[in-house]
């Protein structure tokens, strides 16, 4: 009896098997690739805070350089 599994064994994990696992591995990757709500929200904000970042750090900028002309140099 045992002697009838052998075929279906080996066929199962020379064929079936690394399909299978190539398959699932392959799914995995395709949604790994995309954003998933939670990200696409974080990206969002940032994008929206970006601009006042921006802002702030030119007027550090201009504030540097009235009251210390050369600390562009000593960077």
């Amino acid at each position: 009896m045992i002697e009838f599994l052998h075929v279906p064994l080996i066929l199962f994990l020379v064929i079936v098997a690394p399909v299978w696992i190539i398959s699932h591995y392959v799914t995995r990757w395709r949604t790994a690739k995309t954003l998933s709500a939670e990200d696409e929200k974080m990206l969002a904000e940032l994008w929206e805070l970006a601009p006042r970042m921006e802002s702030r750090i030119n007027t550090l900028e201009r504030i540097l350089d009235a009251d210390v002309p050369d600390w562009r140099k000593q960077i």
